[in-house]
């Protein structure tokens, strides 16, 4: 007789034997050496033959022998003689507990982590919750540091991710709701919102676009955010991301909806804004600097995208706009100069990329160090070897200062890779080619959407109403209403009038905001 495949196996229900369950869950994972089973007998006449199934290093052991010890002593104390003495829920008092009837249900609780208790002459078994596998313990994060702040991160465990969240909104109006993606990994991924606060025709989109997904793993977020973003064409994130807490839960006090992925510290935040990647946490930690820090940051994406570029149109085509003794050091570094400033540029770039590729694969204790002196070297040595000229390595290192500024490493990418775009226009038509370029990249921008809202919110379409957390940070007492891009209804933040003269009276007299409420 052809043996039944895996696939059949694990769509059949239970046998009432035993001895048949264990062969054909044996046979289901293959006879897997971690696939522990553990036979015992309780009473006297008749015998009552139970089997433990788990797996080694998903489930907790010290969960599992109390387990054990619990149904043991339950059977000697009260004297059991059949097997649906054994199946009285009420009997285990340990973990949650659920009842399953075929091979598929009990293996993916198997793969969980659980328990799976069998019993002979019974065709149900009782799936026992001992999860217990090992993860990594909640500490700073790693890719958004703060100086004052939380300094706590998500770990890669989803439970735990949760509670983290939880703590920071103690509210029953935090809804969650988990499903599993992936055919073979069946990962878990849940999703949490604020009742009330999200638009419902955002929520529907998010769990239409996730039903959709049909693959065969999900191993990181980034499966889910490809599959789920709105243009797959451009370099610009319409998901955002984050490893903090606080920044997740802030998000769902404005509206937004937040994606969970069991195996990845990184949760996803829709709608995104081109200007929340411009924003830190930090921002809502310290004492409001009326913008200074954000504009810095426009500043730094503005350098970071056509510094190079406009150190080419001007000295490739455009040399009057430059005062006569500045022209003439310029031009002076330049003699001798094998290559036109585009290529120039284009070597310098791409040396400093490999750079930073290479400080990141490398062991952390000589990556810095590596990076530095490669950077100082190569650099020096170019110059001398007359590759490149001194005024082109400040504009490359100024461009690379300011790639770094960003709180975001998303939009660092974004910025990296249109460089080299203007770098190009640059070279060919000089300021006009920029200009050019840079009406196409506002049209865009601008035609870009994130799950229904409009990327350049509160730029385009201008919102009056959501300037005050926009470029510039007003005071907290100020920041009374949340974004009107993002929340239709209970809008209200903070409770009572709104300040009319942020000047007046004393710190007492201002309203109490949420420290979470408005952030990016």
């Amino acid at each position: 007789m052809k043996a039944k495949s895996v696939t059949e196996v694990s769509a059949m229900r239970l046998n009432l034997a035993l001895q048949d369950n264990i062969d054909q869950l044996q046979h289901i994972f293959g006879n897997s050496g971690d696939l522990i089973v553990r036979e015992l007998t309780f009473g006297d006449t008749p015998e009552v033959h139970m089997a433990f199934v788990y797996l080694d290093g998903m489930a907790d052991r010290t969960s599992v022998y109390r387990l054990i010890e619990s149904i043991s002593n339950q059977a000697v104390q009260e004297g059991w003689t059949t097997s649906t003495d054994v199946l009285s829920l009420s009997r285990i008092t340990i973990g949650d507990i659920r009842t399953q009837t075929d091979f598929e249900a009990i293996q993916e609780s198997i793969l969980s982590g659980e328990t799976v208790i069998f019993t002979d002459r019974e065709n149900q078994a009782i799936s026992v919750d001992t999860v217990g596998f090992e993860h990594r313990n909640v500490t700073e994060p790693i890719s958004q540091t703060v100086v004052r702040g939380p300094q706590e991160g998500f770990t890669e465990t989803l439970q735990t991710n949760v509670a983290l969240i939880r703590r920071k909104i103690k509210d029953p109006n935090l809804w969650m709701e988990v499903n599993p993606i992936g055919r073979i990994t069946k990962t878990k991924v849940a999703i949490m919102y604020m009742n009330g606060l999200v638009k419902e025709s955002t929520l529907q989109e998010v769990r239409s676009r996730l039903q959709r997904i049909d693959i065969d793993g999900i191993l990181e977020s980034n499966y889910i955010e490809e599959f789920i973003q709105d243009k797959t064409f451009t370099v610009f994130p319409t998901i955002n991301n984050s490893e903090r807490p606080d920044v997740v839960a802030a998000s769902l006090l404005e509206g937004r909806v937040a994606i969970l992925i069991d195996g990845t510290p990184f949760v996803l935040l829709v709608p995104a804004l081109f200007t929340q990647f411009l924003q830190s946490a930090e921002d809502y930690y310290h004492r409001s600097d009326f913008g200074l820090l954000r504009l810095l940051r426009y500043l730094a994406f503005l350098i970071s995208l056509f510094g190079p570029s406009t150190y080419i149109a001007v000295t490739t085509f455009h040399q009057e706009m430059l005062p006569t003794a500045l022209l003439i050091s310029l031009a002076s570094q330049r003699e001798g100069i094998p290559f036109p400033a585009f290529i120039e540029a284009l070597i310098m770039e791409v040396t400093f990329e490999l750079l930073r590729e290479a400080s990141i694969r490398m062991p952390r204790a000589i990556g810095t160090a590596i990076s530095i002196v490669g950077a100082l070297v190569l650099g020096q040595s170019a110059v001398e070897a007359g590759l490149v000229s001194p005024a082109m390595v400040i504009v490359v290192s100024i461009t690379a200062i300011a790639g770094f500024i960003f709180p975001s490493f998303d939009i660092g990418i974004s910025a990296r890779v249109l460089r080299f775009g203007f770098m190009g226009l640059a070279a060919s038509f000089g300021f006009y080619g920029m200009f050019l370029g840079m009406i196409a990249l506002v049209l865009h921008l601008c035609h870009l959407q994130s799950f229904g809202v409009p990327y350049m919110s509160p730029f385009a379409p201008f919102s009056k109403s959501d300037q005050k957390d926009n470029v510039i940070r007003v005071p907290w007492w100020k920041m009374y209403t949340r974004p009107d891009v993002l929340v239709r209804h209970n809008k209200t933040r903070i409770g009572g009038e709104p300040q009319q003269n942020g000047d007046s009276g004393t710190n007492g007299n201002h309203q109490a905001g949420n420290p979470n409420g408005d952030m990016k």
